[in-house]
């Protein structure tokens, strides 16, 4: 009877570490919800039409929308941080690929600087909206543009490590695919936060 009881015991603890575990796993992966007005994804929409790929932006983006309301200041943030999650699993997967295919290790160390230079965007970014570094007007227009520059170049040098990562490998067989279509794909998501950058630089300034 002890015996059963304990397996009992055992049954029931480990279902219950199932269920916990199932559930956290389930939190992370699902998608943020979307409660959203018509004017939050209208905005969404109209500020990914001054990107290159403007479908992209929007799928990449209107989950989010009601976190962004209509700030263009948090459009931009948000895109790069978008950019950095999409770049983080590209190095990833390059990691991996480069024990089979050595010559992709450049293309992920390339990427791996590109990561850099997105994380120093949204540093600066972040620095902004708490008003570090940014003084009273009309000096602030000023500093605000001096900063917002900084954000542009560190997006610019991103996207130009990105580009030099698909030159390392055009004219490889088997890999070629794969990786292009991974870095490719990422390559969009920069460009696309780079013109919302570029779009909250233009119009942003306090």
């Amino acid at each position: 009877m002890k015996m059963v009881s304990q397996n009992l015991t055992g049954t029931l603890l480990l279902f219950t570490t199932f269920l916990f575990i199932s559930r956290s796993i389930s939190a992370i992966d699902s998608p943020p919800r979307l409660n959203a007005t018509t004017n939050d994804l209208t905005f969404i929409r109209t500020s990914c039409n001054a990107t290159l790929y403007p479908d992209l932006c929007f799928n990449s983006l209107a989950s989010y929308a009601s976190a962004v309301q209509n700030s263009p200041a948090r459009l931009a943030k948000l895109a790069i941080g978008v950019t950095i999650s999409k770049a983080k699993s590209t190095a990833i997967f390059l990691t991996k690929l480069s024990r089979s295919a050595t010559k992709v290790k450049d293309c992920a160390s390339y990427l791996k600087d590109a990561l850099d230079e997105m994380r120093d965007s949204l540093r600066t970014l972040r620095d902004i909206s708490r008003g570090v570094g940014i003084t009273a007007a009309p000096s602030s227009v000023e500093m605000f543009r001096f900063k917002m520059s900084d954000v542009q170049t560190y997006m610019s040098a991103a996207l130009t490590y990105e580009d030099t990562c698909t030159d390392e490998y055009e004219e490889m067989e088997g890999t070629k695919t794969a990786v292009y279509d991974r870095v490719n794909n990422l390559k969009r998501l920069t460009s696309n936060a780079l013109a919302l950058v570029n779009s909250y630089a233009n119009n942003g300034a306090p």
